[in-house]
């Protein structure tokens, strides 16, 4: 029988470093003689520096030098864009000039022999400025929004402007009609692990130990900013204690922890606060958006109208996906999107999980259920109703699409049959009990990338990617592709992750890694098999000697003729005949006439039910049921993981995250955890995650869509649906708080 382990559910391979201590982050890479750096943040929110007294600071105990724009070295700061980084605009040029773009920007870096030494010095440094009133907030008239100028070009992603049909004149003549606007929170990610990097010269090379979801990209941003050749940097990561995307861009600590090293000739740890992690690492930004939808009294949608904004710093213009998925969910003849951003005196927003998508798709789903209550049919009737046979922007069909099958099975294992469609209507004792649903859908992104596969003499292999693992199972998964295709025991596979100097992939993030590394692996173990059949066919002491390799065939990690049933030779005889380890690499990536043909788009449904106290108006969530249909399921168990995961920060995007921003300075006022709430296991309900059966031969050879993001991106909609289910209060911005529950 052949071997399989796509598919199956094994447990993490690298759970045993884990629960041992044994697993390194970036932080437990410290270094002989290494010294401590702390950052000085601005506490003003727009300006510049006017004074700052490091001389008597570097005098302080323990103290090896306080670098500030006075004495930093001016770097070059190399162009360099990588696909993660804001296609417009400049990034933050750390310490290089008196200028005060947001609160909270770096604009000193202690160093001491100690942490204690810096930390204490940091906080004695003071600085004055000329300080200015920041903007921080684009709900005002005082912000005016702009074009992106990346959304203005042919073939982005997202487009600033885009229209089917006559969409504003089909609303205003609809027989039924909704038009709202959404508003939805700053967030920022929050992982358990800060942000850390170490960092040591050997004359001009430069080793990072550095909390990084895309690891190439970070040698090379590094490699620009100091006017560096790429091989004379080196990033090692080879565990991530969460990110959510806070870590695929490359942000001012990694450089201030290499200037600092260099600056005083010592190896240099520099580990970020929680508090400092609200400053310049990412966020999710504000978005304000509009939704209006028109249809006829049978619920086929006659009109769409889409307009968002999304907020971005005044030195680069983040962008996001944010109306991207109006154009393709549902079938209507005219619709019509707008993408505009508002400049602010803040830090670049960064991806976070279902980056655009998440947020589009809470306004999105909320106008649809607003929608079927208006129209008296059942939330999920409307949108079988709605479902279309083709992506009707592009004009070509979808390589598979699985919502309906994902509202029927979700439907079915939540009981959606038992509630009763009018608010308010159901209870449990003195509780308002609301069931909701929602739809999930994110592209089946994939990105060019390589492995390298070696063989070695005692039977086992080494794979190696230059891949990130934050959490998902990179390591066991990727260790299940290759014991798939070369036939070996999982057990007899050690996949190797976190260097920039193996072979290079994308960013860990995006719901692309198991896509595009993937495949790679897949690739390269089919091209170290070639290899080794090459050596023994070549071999002529081998038993299959002279044979062609057209004729050869591998089964269960043994070759043999095409036809025989002898027991054939292992990858152990051919390497130790061949007296060397077999090494072979590979890559892979979409093929552009595929890509041109189909719309590749993973789905699924989202299902919640709340519990409301109509008296103190608390929320809880008692439970969530989510079905997504995303191709081929290499570890089911790892895949609900992800679901459930996904799910409590959709608990956490729906009911209590917010980055709360003073408007005089724009200080994050909750930069903490006492304050900036997200679920905790009290809050965590009954959660389930079930896939639907689908093959998809066209996304990737693997036939994965990826499932990071798409957990996430419909549980907010699915809360908010059942809210207002439960009590008939419609609430349209995020979080939903006790405040709306209290108020008329």
């Amino acid at each position: 029988m052949t071997v399989r382990f796509i598919g199956s559910p094994h447990t993490r391979v690298d759970g045993p470093r884990k629960v041992t201590g044994n697993a390194r982050y970036a932080a437990d890479f410290n270094q002989a003689g290494q010294a401590y750096a702390v950052i000085v943040s601005a506490t003003v929110g727009l300006g510049r520096i006017t004074e700052m007294d490091g001389a008597s600071i570097e005098r302080m105990p323990g103290v090896v030098a306080v670098i500030t724009h006075h004495n930093a070295e001016k770097l070059p700061y190399l162009p360099h864009k990588a696909v993660i980084d804001p296609a417009e605009g400049e990034r933050l040029h750390v310490l290089q000039d008196d200028q005060v773009r947001f609160y909270g920007q770096p604009v000193a870096v202690v160093v001491a022999d100690t942490l204690d030494d810096a930390e204490r010095a940091a906080a004695a440094l003071r600085i004055s400025y000329d300080a200015r009133r920041p903007i921080v907030d684009h709900a005002g008239d005082e912000v005016k929004a702009i074009v992106p100028d990346a959304a203005t070009r042919p073939g982005a992603r997202t487009l600033a402007d885009r229209s089917r049909g006559e969409a504003d004149a089909a609303v205003a003549n609809a027989a039924v009609k909704v038009d709202e606007n959404y508003d939805i929170a700053r967030e920022n990610h929050n992982p358990m692990e800060p942000h850390a990097t170490i960092a040591s010269w050997n004359g001009e090379r430069l080793t990072l130990w550095s909390k990084s979801q895309y690891l190439v990209n970070e040698q090379a941003e590094i490699a620009a900013i100091f006017g560096l050749p790429l091989e004379n940097v080196e990033v090692v990561c080879p565990f991530i204690g969460g990110a959510f995307g806070t870590s695929l861009r490359t942000w001012p600590h990694v450089t201030l922890a290499a200037l600092a090293a260099r600056h005083i000739r010592r190896p240099v740890k520099l580990v970020l606060t929680r508090k400092q992690m609200f400053f310049t690492t990412g966020h999710r930004p504000r978005t304000l958006q509009r939704i209006a939808l028109g249809a006829t009294p049978e619920g086929a949608l006659a009109g769409m109208v889409h307009e968002g904004t999304g907020e971005t710093s005044r030195y680069e213009q983040f962008m996001e996906a944010l109306t991207n998925v109006t154009d393709y969910l549902y079938s209507c003849p005219n619709v019509r999107t707008q993408y505009r951003l508002a400049p602010l005196d803040t830090s670049t927003p960064n991806h976070m999980r279902g980056p655009g998508e998440a947020s589009g798709i809470f306004a999105i789903e909320s106008a649809m259920d607003e929608l079927s209550y208006k129209l008296g049919i059942d939330p999920i009737e409307l949108r079988r109703r709605n479902e279309p046979q083709l992506d009707e922007a592009e004009n070509k069909p979808f390589s598979s699409r699985s919502l309906m099958q994902c509202y029927e099975l979700g439907a079915e294992r939540f009981g959606w049959t038992q509630r009763t469609p009018e608010p308010r209507s159901m209870r449990d004792g003195r509780l308002l009990i609301g069931m909701g649903t929602a739809t999930a859908t994110y592209p089946a992104f994939h990105a060019p990338a390589s492995a390298r596969v070696r063989l070695l003499a005692d039977g086992t292999a080494e794979v190696e990617a230059a891949a990130s693992d934050m959490g998902p199972g990179t390591y066991t998964s990727m260790s299940q592709v290759a014991a798939e295709f070369l036939g070996l025991p999982l057990e007899r596979v050690r996949f190797r992750l976190g260097r920039s100097d193996y072979p290079q992939t994308p960013s860990h993030g995006g719901s692309w890694t198991m896509a595009s590394v993937g495949s790679a692996i897949r690739a390269a173990c089919l091209e170290v098999q070639a290899q080794a059949a090459r050596r023994a066919a070549a071999d002529a002491g081998s038993p299959l000697s002279g044979a062609s390799v057209d004729d050869l065939e591998w089964s269960e990690g043994l070759l043999r003729r095409r036809g025989d049933t002898s027991p054939g030779i292992s990858y152990h005889d051919i390497v130790v005949r061949a007296g060397v380890p077999i090494e072979a690499g590979g890559s892979a990536q979409r093929d552009p006439k595929v890509a041109e043909q189909y719309s590749m788009h993973a789905f699924g449904a989202v299902f919640a039910e709340v519990a409301v106290d109509p008296d103190v108006g608390t929320i809880a969530v008692r439970r969530i049921v989510g079905a997504y249909g995303i191709g081929r399921v290499v570890n089911p168990l790892l895949a609900r993981s992800q679901c459930t995961g996904g799910m409590i920060g959709g608990m956490g995007m729906a009911l209590m995250e917010r980055t709360a921003l003073d408007p005089r300075d724009g200080r994050p006022v909750n930069a903490h955890m006492a304050d900036y709430l997200m679920p905790v296991n009290l809050d965590i309900p009954e959660l389930e995650a079930h896939f639907v059966d689908e093959v998809d031969p066209h996304v990737n050879p693997l036939g994965v869509k990826g499932l990071g993001e798409i957990a996430l991106v419909g549980t907010a909609p699915a809360i908010g649906n059942a809210v207002f289910h439960a009590t008939g209060k419609r609430v349209r911005t995020l979080p939903i708080r006790i405040e709306d529950m209290l108020t008329a």
